[in-house]
């Protein structure tokens, strides 16, 4: 850009400039040359001439160069996806479609500066008394992957429904009859394998692919009632269990989402010392009960015929050897499967939720369930309960 072009869209350019940037702008304003700012500031010709650059290139990713005609700029945190113009035979611009779509790295930029933000003002649980008589050899897995809170299905489709309300109740009542059935274990883990919430924006598309879903209602809403599910879950783990470790893994269809979650309720635990919280900048996650490795991912980048059980291998080394019984758990793909590879069980969970339009049209099918494994800290598992739908009526 010219000086001149500076000049002219400083206004427009100080949206997308850093600090260092934007006084650069407001020097080749006063002084009328990029030179002649450069020396104002004490910098060099060639350091002005790149950061403008660089700024021009972010402003153009949010639709911003007026050169090109380009003048419909995209709020944060999109970006420019595509835009199209016509021309008349003079070559004036005569219309103009913008296409957009999620810029991921800054939409985690944003979960993350809310979620320090809510450090400050969140209030924090006070504990619970813990129960009296639990047997601390055993460990409970209560398993919950691909819940698709938020999702719409219509029973004539996909053979069930599914919606908040139904969500709601399917979620809590089969908690509660694992919780129920399962012996009194030292330890709980509530294992959310990811795909909690249906969508993760404002929009009901998929975070990666954008496509459309399915939706229930609007997300502010979903995220009131995905975060209710996981209290109420949560705090019937703490009535029967000494200790409660959490994992909310990260799904392809909250990859967001499971950011804040994760960060928001471990600040909301903080003050109960008998949970504990999963936390990885990775999608793997492990924990260590004796002489049991237990380990978990969503599944939807290494799945159980992808060299998952090698990966979580060399993921978790001091685990892996410190340990004799190992498993796996994995969703996604909302079907039941178990297979043995060398030293390791991988397992993949079914989901509690209906099937949506997509999996009815896709022919998906599969049995609903949820499962509660005890597992021993020497013989590895030890017992199993499976909770359906159908059981909850």
């Amino acid at each position: 850009m010219t000086p001149t072009e500076i000049s002219q869209q400083a206004a427009a350019l100080r949206e997308f400039a850093t600090p260092r940037e934007a006084a650069y702008l407001e020097a080749i304003e006063l002084t009328g040359t990029i030179g002649k700012a450069a020396r104002s500031l004490g910098v060099t010709r060639g350091s002005v001439q790149v950061c403008l650059r660089h700024l021009a290139k972010r402003a153009a990713l949010r639709g911003w160069s007026p050169t090109h005609d380009m003048t419909h700029t995209v709020p944060e945190p999109f970006r420019l996806k595509g835009t199209s113009t016509y021309y008349d035979r003079d070559g004036k611009p005569r219309g103009q479609w913008v296409k957009s779509e999620i810029d991921r790295d800054r939409l985690l930029l944003h979960v993350q500066e809310t979620v320090e933000a809510l450090r400050e003002t969140m209030p924090r649980l006070d504990p619970r008394p813990a129960p009296r008589h639990t047997f601390e050899a055993l460990c409970n897995q209560y398993t919950l992957t691909d819940a698709h809170i938020g999702m719409l299905a219509w029973h004539q489709e996909g053979g069930a429904d599914w919606d908040l309300r139904i969500a709601e109740q399917t979620l809590v009542g089969a908690f509660e009859a694992m919780v129920a059935a399962a012996p009194a274990a030292g330890t709980a883990i509530v294992a959310q394998l990811g795909d909690w919430l249906h969508f993760d924006s404002l929009l009901p598309v998929t975070p990666q692919s954008g496509h459309v879903v399915d939706a229930d209602n609007r997300y502010a809403k979903v995220v009131r009632v995905a975060n209710r599910i996981l209290r109420r879950i949560i705090d019937l783990a703490l009535e029967k269990h000494s200790r409660v470790i959490v994992v909310l893994a990260e799904g392809n269809h909250d990859l967001s989402a499971s950011v804040w979650m994760r960060d928001t309720y471990a600040m909301l635990y903080e003050r109960e010392p008998r949970v504990e919280f999963a936390s990885s900048p990775l999608p793997y996650y492990a924990l260590q009960h004796g002489k049991t490795m237990l380990g978990y991912h969503h599944g939807h980048l290494r799945g159980p015929k992808m060299g998952l059980g090698l990966l979580m291998a060399a993921q978790f080394p001091a685990i892996w050897g410190a340990t004799t019984k190992r498993y796996v758990h994995t969703g996604h793909l909302h079907s039941v499967s178990e297979q043995d590879e060398p030293g390791v069980r991988l397992i993949q969970h079914p989901t509690l939720a209906a099937r949506d339009a997509y999996a009815a049209r896709g022919g998906w099918l599969s049995e609903r369930q949820a499962a509660a494994i005890t597992y021993h800290a020497e013989f590895g598992e030890v017992a199993r309960t499976i909770i359906t739908p159908e059981m909850l009526v």
